[in-house]
């Protein structure tokens, strides 16, 4: 799993709780940092905050959506910001999910069982090859 959020505290609370399962978490505090990590060691799945310093999420994801080399890996959009359009612009974009903060394990968990296959294979991936 990778984590790509600028809150320590947040990148935190999704690393015990990921870790909690068993997953490995890689964590990046920056969209650009997050994006050469995908590119090069490819996710089960991203986590992605909307608000980051120099490039947003949004802006990261359309890039993720245009890689061949990423377009498979399940993203879930996180932002402490409750407006419907943000959730809306982020599905239209290309997200598989949206997270608001504070979320707990429970709803965590429940999304990624949501994108990922009981082998942890991306949904997206294997519709993608079906």
């Amino acid at each position: 799993m990778l984590v790509i959020d600028d809150s320590p505290t947040i990148v935190a609370a999704l690393r015990k709780i990921l870790r909690s399962a068993k997953y490995e978490v890689i964590e990046a505090l920056d969209a650009e940092s997050g994006l050469e990590i995908a590119r090069n060691n490819p996710p089960e799945l991203i986590f992605l905050d909307i608000v980051l310093p120099a490039m947003n999420g949004f802006a990261a994801l359309r890039l993720m959506r245009k890689d061949p080399a990423m377009t498979h890996i399940p993203v879930i959009m996180i932002s402490g910001n409750e407006q419907a359009t943000e959730q809306f612009y982020a599905n239209r974009i290309g997200a598989d999910d949206f997270m608001k903060k504070p979320f707990n394990r429970y709803e965590v968990f429940a999304r990624i069982e949501r994108l990922l296959d009981a082998e942890r294979v991306p949904r997206r991936l294997a519709a993608a090859q079906a």
